[in-house]
């Protein structure tokens, strides 16, 4: 008996050390079915409880998640079916809270079903290497959930609080002559001037249909700004916005307004309301909303973007009249910060303010072009974060949509470009009624191109109309009717 046994023994034990033995084919049995428990587990969250669990937690996971599932259906056919209407949903307050509670939700409740599914694996069973592999692909998955559902509903909050607070409404939603008017200020404070003033003053009027484009430039000291007759700064000024000492430029209108609060009672911020009829007195044009960005926060929201990309032809000196402390060297796709970008659009050193009004114009374009969908899915909660710091804006959130289409239309077409500036505009002495009929003429030339594949529109008005008897030199290329773009990258 005692041979016997000890042959037993010794077969039992080379059994035990066998890779193919029959303990260690189960563990990779199991092994196996733990890998396909947790691969159905992360696709469908529910299935491994219904399959090997609690089937109350499976069902409840199938539940919330067949609600996103859902949910991302709908959205995506609204993209492609309804993208305007999608935008205007999104563009709700409340509804990006309730967004980012439901991915709160969803990402507790997947991150628990996969925990589960980690514990219906029995790692114990599957032997120390392999237990602490499927364990640490589980951690590693949670901890991805956790993260990744936290980022989202955060994004989505911020964007809610964002949009709630810059989106109150308060403009002109109807298009005026099948058009929107936009205005765009560009507000500066410092310490040698007194409240804030606009020093980049424009005007975006985009076709209601087309999306096409043409922006209008108007120098911040133009002076003697006619007020429309309806507008209640006209009883203060009949025969335009003008005083001996020639402070009396069109940036300062929004001073006056909040100087006059009592004209505009209706108004969120009357110096705006002021700007407004300012505006369409000199173009003619109707505005439906303004935007007003902060210079000083221009340079989180460029940041936010991760810089721009401009072509930049010419060094630009950076500093005082007096000292030149550095300078943006020229080149083909210079990047630049969000501080680069605001000494660029902003400086007058070895310059003046018509050139830097075209230097204004290429970043606005620079932002319009490199804006695009990756950018705001992956800086999206920088973005909403600089946005409510930097903007103020009459836009109602309900238009976010439409406004958005125009704008992705916006940018597949040229965008025509026209300043106010010598020798066509004298800002000391401005021909009023020569600005309104270069403003009508250049949007029938815009209207002429959509209204034809290949038209042949008539030329802008003769420059030299000038009524200016001592025009200035004649200005850069891109402060006269330039294709934007092509002046921004020449």
């Amino acid at each position: 008996m005692g041979p016997s046994r000890s042959r037993l023994s010794e077969v039992a034990l080379h059994l035990s050390d066998d890779p193919y033995s029959v303990a260690r084919r189960c563990q990779a049995v199991q092994t196996r079915r733990a890998l396909a428990l947790l691969t159905i587990g992360f696709v469908l969250p529910g299935s491994a409880q219904i399959a090997h669990g609690n089937k109350s937690l499976g069902r409840a996971a199938y539940r919330l998640w067949g609600i996103v599932l859902v949910g991302l259906i709908v959205a995506a056919l609204s993209a492609w079916l309804a993208r305007g209407a999608l935008l205007t949903v999104l563009g709700s307050g409340w509804v990006l809270w309730g967004l980012a509670g439901l991915v709160g939700v969803t990402g507790l409740v997947w991150t628990l079903a996969w925990v589960n599914a980690w514990w219906l694996t029995r790692p114990a069973q599957l032997g120390l290497g392999r237990g602490l592999a499927v364990s640490g692909l589980a951690l590693l998955v949670a901890v991805g959930l956790v993260v990744g559902s936290g980022v989202m509903a955060r994004a989505l909050a911020v964007a809610g609080s964002s949009v709630g607070s810059i989106f109150g409404g308060g403009g002109e939603v109807k298009p005026q002559d099948g058009r929107f008017n936009i205005l765009l200020l560009g507000a500066d404070s410092g310490p040698d001037r007194e409240g804030l003033r606009p020093d980049s003053i424009s005007v975006a009027s985009v076709d209601a249909d087309s999306g096409r484009t043409v922006l209008l430039s108007l120098p911040r000291n133009l002076e003697d700004v006619p007020f429309p007759d309806d507008s209640p700064l006209h009883g203060l000024y009949p025969n335009g916005y003008g005083c001996d000492g020639h402070e009396c430029m069109l940036n300062a209108v929004y001073l006056l307004g909040r100087q006059h609060p009592d004209l505009y009672p209706a108004a969120d911020d009357p110096g705006l309301a002021a700007m407004m009829d300012a505006v369409r007195g000199a173009t003619g044009l109707t505005m439906n909303y303004y935007a007003m960005v902060n210079m000083e926060g221009f340079v989180a929201l460029i940041d936010a973007f991760g810089g721009i990309d401009l072509t930049i032809n010419q060094r630009v000196p950076v500093g005082t009249h007096e000292r030149v402390d550095w300078w943006i060297e020229p080149g083909p796709a210079v990047h630049l910060s969000g501080e680069q970008a605001l000494w660029f659009a902003r400086t007058r050193v070895g310059s003046d303010d018509y050139d830097r009004m075209r230097r204004q114009k290429c970043v606005m374009a620079a932002m319009l072009n490199q804006l695009d969908p990756v950018t705001v899915a992956t800086r999206f909660t920088s973005i909403a974060q600089a946005t409510g710091q930097v903007l103020v804006t009459n836009v109602p959130s309900s238009q976010l949509g439409r406004l958005a289409e125009l704008a992705l239309k916006a940018r597949l077409l040229p965008v025509a470009s026209l300043s106010f500036t010598p020798p066509l505009i004298h800002s000391g002495s401005p021909d009023f009624d020569l600005i309104r009929d270069l403003v009508r003429s250049e949007i029938e030339r815009a209207e002429a191109m959509d209204a034809a594949p290949d038209p042949d529109p008539a030329p802008p008005l003769d420059p030299t109309q000038s009524s200016d008897p001592n025009p200035d030199p004649a200005p850069e290329a891109g402060n006269q009717v330039d294709d934007l773009q092509a002046v921004c990258s020449a």
